[in-house]
């Protein structure tokens, strides 16, 4: 069973002018599960369907960067052993079921947080899925595992701190490129359109520092539910926003 309500159709996704990096928070695979009377762990199997069908639509329309938000630094730490020990060997089946979808899509496949905290085998998949596509010259997909946006900004800073300490940078030199060079992906553009599912209207800790000027979706849709619909739902509101960036828009006529 997939998600219910996911629009599993042929529909070619358009990707607005301007859309660059879209990043998503994928929220409500617990709440889905409860609503059908099923364990929650049901919700995450369901959830990965999802990612498969939302990646591969994405990489067909010729997005360049997608971000998930998998597992974050918080789920890692506080949700139960059992659900988290699941979650991890949900993502080592996914990260080798799908390397035939990675590879044929032509996306590239990196990962952004502490999964240096994950176990062996776990951290051997991912290692061997981004070496594997590390020439394709596609999407690149992130999925940010143990991940937290304060988590990042504080590692970049312990990084500055170190190269101050061993004469490696001058204090006066230290600017926000600085910063932005010690991130877990230095090279990752800033975030065009953050989607959130499930309703939920936060940020959620992710990405704190890519996300400053992008723009904001929220639907109500639970993550497995989340289809070809929403995405183009989510497609042509950003296309209605006006960015400015902190700055005026100038006139048609000025």
């Amino acid at each position: 069973m997939t998600g219910e309500n996911a629009d599993n159709s042929n529909h070619v996704l358009e990707i607005p002018e301007g859309l660059r990096h879209l990043a998503i928070i994928m929220d409500g695979n617990g709440r889905w599960a409860n609503s059908r009377g099923l364990r929650r762990t049901r919700g995450h199997k369901e959830g990965a369907g999802t990612v498969r069908r939302i990646t591969t639509l994405c990489a067909e329309a010729g997005l360049e960067e997608l971000t998930l938000y998998a597992l974050s630094v918080e789920n890692y730490v506080k949700r139960p052993r059992h659900e988290v020990e699941f979650l991890l060997a949900l993502l080592k089946r996914f990260v080798i079921r799908e390397r035939a979808t990675i590879m044929d899509n032509n996306i590239q496949f990196r990962t952004l947080g502490r999964t240096e905290e994950f176990p062996r085998s776990v951290r051997h998949e991912l290692e061997k899925l981004r070496d594997l596509s590390s020439t394709n010259d596609g999407m690149t997909l992130r999925l940010a595992l143990n991940y937290g946006g304060r988590s990042e900004i504080a590692d970049a800073a312990k990084c500055i701190a170190l190269d101050v300490k061993e004469g490696r940078l001058a204090v006066e030199d230290v600017d926000e490129q600085t910063i932005q060079d010690r991130l877990y992906d230095p090279l990752m553009p800033d975030v065009d359109l953050l989607v959130r599912t499930a309703g939920e209207l936060r940020v959620s800790n992710f990405l704190l520092w890519q996300i400053s000027y992008g723009e904001i979706f929220v639907c109500d849709t639970y993550w497995p539910d989340f289809g070809n619909k929403d995405m183009t739902q989510a497609m042509l509101n950003y296309g209605s926003r006006n960015r400015k960036f902190g700055g005026l828009v100038r006139p048609v006529d000025a």
